[in-house]
């Protein structure tokens, strides 16, 4: 099993469409491509579909480590609004320590936009994750 065949699992991005593209430790890309169902009464993207985007990219960067790390906090500032194509979610460590890390999550879309700005801070549990690097 590997981080990506764990996280499967996030049933809730997984409906919303969300694609792990690459994942390592501290670093991962997704993609969502943008359908009817993203979009809010406005015609635009929901914020909470560019949430997911981000954090399942924010939570496969982190447990990529090997323990299980969850979300104490985050943050999310929305630049542009989108309709059409596909957003990307890159996510990158900026600290690392033994118990909390905290990562920032840039959502873009097809030219590279920058759409989203999430930051969050994960807690690094001694429990080890069923997959292999």
């Amino acid at each position: 099993m590997t981080i990506k065949d764990f996280l499967k699992d996030d049933r809730f991005a997984a409906f919303s469409g969300v694609e792990l593209l690459e994942v390592e430790p501290g670093y991962a890309k997704a993609k969502m491509e943008i359908h009817e169902m993203h979009l809010n009464a406005g015609n635009v993207v929901q914020g909470g579909a560019v949430f997911t985007l981000a954090d399942l990219a924010f939570a496969a960067a982190v447990n990529a480590y090997g323990n299980l790390a969850m979300s104490i906090e985050t943050s999310i500032r929305y630049f542009k609004s989108v309709s059409t194509g596909t957003l990307f979610a890159e996510a990158k460590a900026l600290h690392i320590h033994k118990k909390l890390a905290t990562f920032e999550v840039a959502v873009t879309n097809d030219s590279k936009e920058l759409i989203a700005l999430f930051t969050a801070t994960a807690y690094r549990k001694d429990v080890a994750l069923p997959f292999s690097q």
